[in-house]
């Protein structure tokens, strides 16, 4: 754990498994956190007890969201260090079942989302010298299936791109760019999974078992920190063996 006092993150998707668990390691680590997502309700109860946090609605699919969102974290804090997309949405079926609204709503949610809170932080990265985080998932690797649907694995392969190609375009200015990419998570998002698809999705790792949103947190987390100085451009596998790059 570092110490990151008076150092500033900003968290799309805060209330969700992942975002919740990187928005409490990063208060241990003394970051102060702008938490959001689309439910101030949601955000209020989750961080009521929490000085260090500042929620803010938005939906990072919204181009006026995304805007207002970083010009109230910039008013507050007046500057952002670390900039962590945990905000996400998974689909599933096949491609000739997926509906063009169901097409456009993951990809809004999952890569426009990211699109948009690049473009809008990046200022604010330029002047820190900061570190952007993406969340992916392997099946922007391996290409997915019928559990998560195409449009889900098609917007994490756009992140893995995102990724290198921010990577390079923002390495001029110091901003370092990473992304995690996990397997399945033990979170809500999984309750949906029957019995028998519980079963085949452990049986795919090597360790029998689903990664924590605790994990993946300490990993994003590291890729803000100081150890992680020389990384960029780097796509994090997470994902207990399922794939091996």
């Amino acid at each position: 754990m570092f110490n990151a006092r008076n150092k500033v993150a900003l968290v799309t998707g805060a209330t969700g498994g992942i975002g919740e668990a990187t928005v409490n390691l990063l208060l241990k680590c003394n970051a102060s956190v702008v938490a959001t997502g689309r439910s101030i309700d949601k955000l209020n109860s989750t961080y009521r007890n929490h000085k260090k946090v500042y929620s803010v609605q938005a939906d990072f699919s919204n181009e006026d969201d995304a805007k207002s969102a970083i010009m109230r974290a910039e008013d507050k804090f007046h500057s952002i260090d670390y900039v962590i997309h945990c905000a996400g949405a998974v689909g599933e079926g096949s491609l000739s079942n997926t509906s063009l609204k169901q097409w456009y709503e993951i990809l809004d949610i999952n890569l426009t989302s990211a699109f948009l809170l690049s473009r809008e932080s990046y200022p604010a990265l330029k002047k820190s010298s900061g570190s952007l985080v993406l969340l992916s998932s392997v099946n922007g690797s391996h290409g997915g299936s019928a559990v998560s649907g195409p449009a889900y694995a098609i917007s994490k392969a756009g992140i893995n791109n995102m990724t290198r190609y921010l990577a390079k375009e923002w390495a001029k200015d110091d901003i370092r760019v990473n992304c995690v990419s996990p397997g399945p998570v033990d979170t809500p998002m999984l309750d949906r999974l029957t019995s028998d698809q519980h079963k085949n999705a452990k049986a795919a790792t090597l360790l029998g078992r689903y990664s924590t949103a605790e994990e993946c947190a300490g990993l994003i987390v590291f890729l803000c920190s100081p150890w992680a100085q020389s990384m960029t451009g780097t796509i994090e596998n997470i994902s207990s063996g399922i794939i091996l790059d």
